[in-house]
C-alpha cells in the first residue's frame, strides 16, 4: 500500500531527567524552537515547536530499565511519520506480517502506531483523527 506516509512528523530524543534543562536551552536558544503543549505523558519531557508544530520531543526515560530484547538506538528513541488512513494502514501492516502496537495520545485526537524497522529503530506512524473524520 504505497502512500501511507505524508511527511515527517517529529523525532524523539531520550534523555535523563537531569539533562532536560540543557537540552531545552540548546533547542530553544541555539536552534530557535519554542516550548509548547505536551500531552499528559507519564515521563518528564518537553515538546519543542517550530511554526506552531511540535517537531522535537524530549523524553526523559533513560533512568528506566531497558526491557529485554529492546534495541538500544542511542539517544534517538524514534522517528514519527505523519500517516493517513489509520484502518487501511493497520490492514496493510497485518498483511505484510509487521507487528505493531496502537496507542492513543491521552487527551488529544491522535492515534499512534509503533513498529520497528529491520535495524530495530522504533517507527511511529501518527494519525490526526480530526483529519480522518473522527476518533478511531
Amino acid at each position: 500500500m504505497p502512500g501511507i506516509v505524508t511527511g515527517l512528523n517529529h523525532y524523539t530524543i531520550r534523555c535523563a531527567p537531569g539533562e532536560l534543562p540543557a537540552l531545552d536551552d540548546f533547542y530553544m536558544r541555539v536552534i530557535g524552537l519554542e516550548k509548547g503543549r505536551r500531552p499528559d505523558i507519564p515521563a518528564p519531557g518537553t515538546w519543542l515547536y517550530a511554526g506552531g508544530v511540535p517537531i522535537v520531543h524530549l523524553y526523559a526515560i533513560l533512568d528506566r530499565v531497558v526491557e529485554a530484547g529492546e534495541p538500544v538506538t542511542g539517544p534517538l528513541d524514534h522517528i514519527s511519520f505523519k500517516g493517513r488512513d489509520l484502518e487501511a494502514t493497520k490492514a496493510h501492516l497485518r498483511a505484510q506480517g509487521v507487528a505493531f502496537t496502537q496507542a492513543p495520545v491521552p487527551g488529544w485526537n491522535i492515534e499512534q502506531l509503533f513498529l520497528r524497522d529491520p535495524k530495530g529503530l522504533k517507527i511511529e506512524l501518527t494519525f490526526f483523527l480530526d483529519e480522518e473524520g473522527g476518533r478511531a
